[in-house]
């Protein structure tokens, strides 16, 4: 993602849910609207980004969602080779949104880009800072306070 030449903040974003748990790379001012689609309720990695995008993010729900898919259709039947490839030749901002598979793609669901990354456990309602440069969630005042009234964790 370009803007004036420049890369703008973003971080890595991992969704656990009842279906599994899928990463993506994404603009850190998305952070805040994903944390209001938690105080929702959101159960799901699709409840969730359409949460995050009635609170203000954009352009969140259709591109990573699209590419989900895509990595559906090119990683089949226990073949990993393609995102095995993208992880080794892309530098991680440029990583397509996966599915966490196998140790590899967990390892790289863990790896911050360049602001951090942020784990969101909608099943055991944890919200895990691996790395955060951009917002401390813990630090966001009433957003916390609303997550944790929520019966959410934040866990640094």
């Amino acid at each position: 993602m370009l803007r004036g030449g420049r890369t703008m903040n973003m971080m890595r974003y991992t969704i656990i849910d009842t279906h599994g748990t899928a990463s993506f790379v994404g603009p850190c001012d998305a952070l805040r609207p994903l944390l209001i689609g938690c105080v929702g309720g959101a159960a799901s990695l699709e409840d969730l980004l359409r949460a995050a995008e009635r609170a203000g993010a954009r352009n969140l729900i259709e591109p990573v969602t699209s590419a989900l898919a895509v990595f559906d259709e090119h990683n089949a039947y226990g073949n990993y080779q393609a995102i095995h490839g993208a992880l080794e030749h892309l530098r991680p901002h440029e990583v397509p949104p996966f599915r966490v598979v196998d140790d590899r793609t967990r390892q790289a669901s863990l790896q911050a880009v360049k602001a951090g990354a942020i784990i969101f456990n909608l099943s055991r309602r944890r919200i895990v800072q691996i790395q955060n440069t951009f917002s401390d969630v813990q630090r966001m005042g009433i957003q916390a306070r609303r997550l944790q009234r929520a019966g959410w964790q934040i866990l640094p």
